[in-house]
């Protein structure tokens, strides 16, 4: 058991550097302007091809790069949406097994290797009975991240999308009225609110974070084109409805409570039955 217990440490550990050191390495790749002549599996096969499906959406769509940018971004987050389903379905089955998690941690609150081997046995029966694996989330994390930064990337980088006008907007400027810094902080705000409300439990770092992220999105979209901040409120706003169907904070609460509710009820009457029998004997 104490191996099997590194084992998934060891995977888990794994699966936290590879995503974070992937996501590094993406994102300090060079930020040269993408041309039919870039070259290597990053910025000629992944980046160019990103930046031609941008291009030419872009012209079918009447040569407005703007509505290419928030159509291409909408369909690759539908694309990438049956991960993202996944993810936030092992995410709420995690949640829900909290309160029991929380149960074993308090009974076996010593630091001994028994106290923490008995708590990991129980823990992997809590794991298998309700068909959670605890890493299972971060496994779509690893397909979903290089592609948003592709297409992140792909409209940095790509100097053709930052001559177009949109509304009030040069894309390759900042916006002048900080429309869409706002939109887009407010669309983060509006999908991290909406999954911190379906936690059962909710911790000071989850609350902050949820207050903190779009801070940051905000005073980074200050300093970027208009083109990515864009892209930054297509795709927030996207995950905010996506949140909205998929994790919806009120539908969940209300069948936590009524499934709390009918097992307490269900605890009434067997302890009505059970004072019955005491009664007739």
């Amino acid at each position: 058991m104490h191996t099997a217990k590194k084992r998934s440490q060891k995977k888990l550990g794994l699966l936290v550097t590879m995503v974070a050191g992937l996501t590094v390495f993406l994102a300090a790749c060079s930020n040269k302007p993408i041309t039919e002549h870039s070259t290597g599996i990053w910025d000629g096969g992944i980046i160019l091809n990103f930046s031609r499906a941008l291009i030419g959406l872009s012209h079918w769509l009447g040569n407005n790069y703007a509505f290419g940018i928030i159509a291409f971004t909408l369909i690759i987050r539908i694309l990438i949406l049956p991960l993202m389903i996944y993810q936030s379905k092992s995410m709420l089955k995690m949640q829900d097994l909290q309160p029991q998690i929380k149960a074993l941690q308090a009974k076996y609150p010593g630091r001994d290797n028994d106290s923490r081997l008995a708590m990991q046995r129980e823990s992997q029966v809590l794991y298998k009975e309700a068909g959670v694996n605890p890493f299972a989330s971060l496994l779509p994390l690893l397909v979903q991240m290089p592609i948003l930064i592709a297409l992140y990337q792909a409209i940095f980088r790509t100097q053709e999308l930052r001559t177009g006008h949109f509304l009030w907007l040069q894309l390759g400027h900042q916006d002048p009225y900080v429309v869409l810094p706002i939109l887009a902080a407010i669309f983060t705000f509006g999908s991290s609110w909406l999954a911190m409300a379906s936690a059962p439990e909710q911790t000071g770092v989850t609350k902050s974070m949820t207050f903190m992220m779009p801070v940051i999105i905000f005073i980074t979209a200050l300093s970027l084109p208009s083109a990515l901040s864009l892209y930054w409120v297509a795709s927030n706003a996207f995950q905010m409805v996506q949140t909205w169907f998929i994790q919806n904070p009120f539908k969940i609460n209300a069948a936590r409570a009524e499934k709390k509710a009918a097992e307490k009820a269900r605890q009434r009457k067997l302890e009505k039955a059970r004072r019955n029998a005491l009664k007739k004997k």
